[in-house]
């Protein structure tokens, strides 16, 4: 069987976006720390309790996913601003954008006696409309608690997003990302990949967090989990990277709907709505 590369924390954005050119794949590991690590599960743990399994075979009929994570925990909120994932994101990504976004959160508890999920590209989320010549997204999934083959590891097929297209993983091309609590898998929007099998009698819990181009709409709509109320807590810089900013020079700006006598932003970038001082378009 295929293995993942994996590496420690202080592991260099050359070596990581080497790798990542090469598998489409990797796993560093000690990047969250035990406290972190602690303060989300606790977090989180309400929420996957509470949550409802899914209702079909690729979302996993043993298998609960809780979204939101930037409104519900503010472990999370660490998490998706981790400098290390952030600068190798703008590092991955910058052929392709100005600037990117968090386009994704999600807590998933593989339950036991779950089957494997079915093997897929992320990218998939928009169609066949995004030329292969472009990256889609950068996606992590953090360690919640430990992964092993057993209790349903991530599957990665690396290399596998050189593929052409509609070429299927043979079971010998397909590896189990296997790490301790606190590591995270860091893989390209391209890499098949998928949910492993939960053979064992305890919960696999893992926390998705993904990111794409600023010009590309979001898998999970930010600003229906994350409205106003909610964003105005949380720093610029989160902000910012959940979409409360213009991802270009048009490309974001709203306009209050206010009477035809009343005085409302127009055409103001989403800043405005904290109190930031920005120049209208």
């Amino acid at each position: 069987m295929v293995s993942l590369t994996t590496v420690g924390h202080d592991v260099s954005i050359e070596q990581v976006l080497e790798t990542l050119e090469q598998d489409g794949a990797i796993i560093i590991e000690n990047a969250m720390s035990s406290d972190l690590l602690a303060q989300a599960n606790a977090e989180l743990h309400p929420f996957v309790a509470s949550g409802r399994t899914g209702t079909d075979e690729f979302g996993g009929y043993r298998t609960k996913r809780i979204g939101a994570l930037v409104a519900r925990s503010p472990a999370c909120r660490q998490l998706a601003l981790d400098p290390l994932i952030n600068q190798i994101c703008a590092a991955f990504l910058k052929p392709f954008c100005d600037g990117y976004q968090l386009h994704f959160t999600q807590a998933v508890s593989i339950g036991p006696e779950e089957k494997g999920q079915m093997l897929h590209r992320d990218r998939g989320v928009w169609g066949g409309y995004i030329s292969r010549k472009i990256e889609t997204q950068l996606s992590t999934i953090w360690a919640a608690n430990d992964f092993t083959h057993a209790n349903g590891a991530t599957r990665v097929v690396p290399g596998s997003h050189k593929w052409a297209a509609d070429r299927q993983a043979q079971p010998h091309e397909v590896a189990s990302a296997q790490m301790k609590a606190g590591s995270v898998l860091v893989y390209t929007g391209s890499v098949i990949h998928g949910g492993g099998a939960n053979e064992t009698a305890a919960n696999r819990i893992g926390i998705l967090l993904h990111y794409a181009p600023n010009w590309l709409r979001q898998e999970e709509n930010q600003y229906l989990s994350c409205p106003p109320d909610i964003a105005r807590t949380l720093s610029p810089e989160l902000r910012a990277l959940i979409g409360y900013t213009k991802g270009g020079y048009v490309l974001g700006f709203f306009s209050a709907p206010t009477g035809p006598d009343e005085q409302g932003p127009e055409l103001a970038p989403p800043e405005r709505l904290f109190g930031a001082a920005h120049n209208p378009i």
